[in-house]
């Protein structure tokens, strides 16, 4: 489909998605990078524009993240070929704002989950999208994504809260300990 009104609607939907999809992406690989990945998926949405759905996000973001993965493969296989040298520790300092504690545990909690678990909270909470997108998104069935999504979130709550086994909490819950 080609012509001005091919031309307007590409340009409505860039407008529309552009930011979503740059966060999306900008959380996933280095944030340099972010924008060549993005300018990829719209060259790929222009090239096959009679394919996108109504509904493009969900779309866009599955060509986004085999995108990523390309990207992924290939600096795989370059950085097999180069030698490295290890980076020098870098300096932090102590982070004195409000939440701090929080914000720690819940990174430290992030990074102990695995990717499939990061990647499905991170499509509903950090993205926006709803079950149905997200799990087109993951070319798998709704019903599927919930119950990834439910894993996801109750492994999330248990390194959050390393020392609270089921047990533990269902005693708390129960109106018997009093």
């Amino acid at each position: 489909m080609t012509g001005p009104d091919a031309e307007q609607r590409f340009r409505d939907l860039h407008r529309a998605t552009f930011a979503d999809l740059l966060r999306f992406v900008e959380r996933r690989i280095p944030v340099d990078e972010a924008e060549d990945v993005v300018s990829t998926v719209f060259l790929t949405a222009w090239r096959r524009f009679g394919e996108v759905p109504e509904d493009a996000r969900p779309w866009l973001f599955a060509v986004a993240r085999r995108t990523m993965a390309n990207r992924t493969r290939g600096w795989l296989r370059r950085r097999a070929l180069d030698v490295r040298l290890d980076a020098a520790e870098p300096r932090h300092e102590p982070d004195s704002a409000p939440g701090t504690a929080a914000r720690i545990d819940l990174q430290r909690a992030w990074r102990e989950l695995k990717a499939a678990d990061r990647e499905v909270l991170a499509l509903v909470a950090f993205d926006g999208l709803t079950s149905d997108q997200a799990a087109s998104v993951l070319g798998v069935r709704r019903s599927t994504f919930a119950m990834r999504l439910g894993r996801a979130r109750q492994r999330l709550q248990a390194a959050l809260n390393p020392e609270a086994t089921p047990t533990t909490l269902k005693e708390q819950e129960s109106w018997t300990t009093a």
